[in-house]
């Protein structure tokens, strides 16, 4: 069987060895070939068809030994057009990593090509590179973002010297130190621009950073961030094709649409609302919420993870702390259920819906659309109240997100699929469209928090609490890391409430009721060894 893009043929069982179904090609040659429209789409076509296999692991990055980082992998992104692999995390370090040409044995024989020493103070919490520059932007748990300039690393001298590591101090690499936030900055984000980009911290606020300026982050100097909203963030993400359009949400039961197109103030009296307080440049004009189980209604929301799609630019997923990945479209009207939110969900059901099995009729109970009771100090309010709720497309369940804060993502050129980390230390892949699932990978010896797919080839990078980052691929044989097999006794564990699970507060809820408790000084506060995101 064989499928062809332009001149490329991808062999479902000669191409390598090991029968991984794509060509052995660097990701530079998708920039430089002259691909048509139709050549685009056959390449695109044939990159689904191809993910549609089981993934199996193609290599470890770093080892137990000293290579690679010495603590958890927080932060992944690829850079310049798939070419760069940033990788971040508690040993405060970023490394780019690039494939070595001379390797003609291993199928992606990804290198450290370059280790920054940030200079952080704190866990990295993500890690992007600005398009087109050799600038790098760091989020970290000490309340900075930093930029930091590799060029140097990336010229084509030592780019050339694939088996040498270049390590950069941060006097020689950083260039910026932005101290506007005043908690912890959990994400950055870069926009088509080698000058902007976004970042969002759990002092509830985003804030655009513009490269060919400077301030003083002292006193109120600091420029009107872009969202102010009254409660943390943890995560947010915006589509090339809606750049306008942003994601927001943390500790919430929504995730809240913000455009840039609008004005606070004019937008919200057309609404006949009050506008809230605040400094904001920006307006919600959505908020993406689902109903709540009844044995979820005594809980606190946390939406760990979200993402827009980059396919079509209105689908956006969120991931929610103790519960499953949800799918809603910025195109829906407030208010819109279809029928998964209006039909009878437990979480039998659900494991029962994606496995495909007929789940009895006597362990089905009715979803509750009413709010949950207040709770105690840790509670927040509704930071867009009155704004209009958009009901959930569809639901993916059968992951564990409690133990640490998990990002997710889609897969695939068209955004087939949909994948989270797990507490298991498995990534869970399930069909975007039907919601079955798709696939269940050991990824991580304890926790899988990122999952990121190549922007050309198929090739999933991983990383959670282990120090070393692991890539899969398809594969037409079988896959020694496929899960697939126990599928069923996987996910009814992930679902079993027991005695014994993680506190389903993550690290940054317990600092925040240790603050609270304490009046508002810092104390001392006994964490686990890695605290991941």
């Amino acid at each position: 069987m064989m499928a062809e893009t332009g001149t490329i043929s991808w062999h479902l069982s000669s191409m390598h060895p090991k029968g991984h179904p794509y060509p052995y090609l660097p990701s530079s040659l998708f920039k430089t070939l002259p691909f048509s429209t139709q050549a685009e789409r056959r390449r695109r076509a044939n990159l689904s068809w191809v993910l549609g296999y089981t993934l199996d692991r193609v290599n470890v990055l770093g080892d137990d030994h000293g290579y690679g980082h010495t603590g958890c992998v927080n932060a992944l992104s690829w850079a310049r057009n798939g070419d760069i692999l940033l990788s971040g995390g508690d040993d405060t370090t970023v490394r780019l990593w690039r494939m070595e040409t001379s390797d003609t044995i291993q199928d992606y024989p990804f290198m450290s090509h370059c280790v920054i020493n940030t200079g952080h103070r704190a866990n990295i919490f993500s890690a992007q590179m600005l398009p087109q520059s050799s600038r790098i932007a760091t989020a970290a748990g000490d309340t900075q973002v930093r930029v930091f300039d590799v060029q140097s690393a990336l010229a084509p001298t030592n780019v050339a010297q694939d088996l040498t590591e270049t390590v950069l101090s941060t006097n020689q690499s950083c260039i910026r130190v932005i101290r506007c936030h005043s908690d912890r900055v959990k994400r950055v984000v870069v926009e088509e621009s080698s000058d902007l980009f976004l970042s969002l911290s759990e002092d509830g606020t985003v804030r655009q950073h513009d490269l060919r300026t400077s301030h003083s982050c002292r006193g109120e100097s600091c420029p009107t961030p872009l969202v102010e909203i009254g409660h943390e963030l943890s995560t947010i993400s915006l589509s090339p094709l809606t750049p306008y359009q942003l994601v927001v949400a943390g500790r919430s039961p929504y995730g809240y649409l913000y455009d840039r197109r609008h004005l606070p103030r004019t937008l919200k009296q057309e609404w006949g609302l009050a506008p809230r307080s605040g400094k904001e440049l920006t307006t919600c004009v959505r908020k993406f919420g689902r109903k709540r189980l009844k044995e979820r209604q005594m809980r606190p929301d946390h939406i760990t993870g979200c993402r827009m799609s980059s396919s079509n630019g209105h689908e956006v997923v969120l991931s929610y702390s103790d519960d499953g990945v949800y799918l809603f479209s910025t195109k829906d009207e407030e208010n819109h259920a279809n029928d998964m939110s209006k039909s009878p969900v437990t979480k039998s059901a659900n494991l029962m819906h994606v496995l495909d099995i007929d789940a009895p009729e006597h362990e089905r109970t009715s979803w509750s659309a009413e709010p949950s009771e207040p709770f105690s100090a840790l509670d927040v309010e509704d930071g867009e109240p009155g704004m209009p709720i958009v009901m959930p497309r569809r639901r993916y369940t059968g992951s564990r997100n409690i133990a640490t804060v998990k990002d997710v993502n889609f897969l695939g050129p068209e955004d087939e699929w949909v994948t989270s980390g797990s507490d298991d230390g498995n990534f869970f892949v399930w069909e975007k469209s039907s919601g079955r699932l798709h696939g269940i990978y050991e990824g991580d010896s304890s926790v899988v928090n990122m999952v990121e797919g190549h922007p050309h080839l198929p090739l999933v990078a991983v990383s959670g609490i282990d120090t070393t980052i692991k890539l899969f691929s398809p594969t037409s044989s079988s896959s020694a890391f496929s899960k697939m097999a126990q599928a069923q006794e996987i996910m009814e564990n992930n679902q079993r409430t027991t005695t014994t699970r993680f506190t389903r507060y993550n690290i940054g809820a317990l600092l925040a009721e240790a603050r609270i408790a304490s009046g508002g000084e810092p104390i001392t506060v006994q964490i686990p060894e890695c605290v991941g995101q």
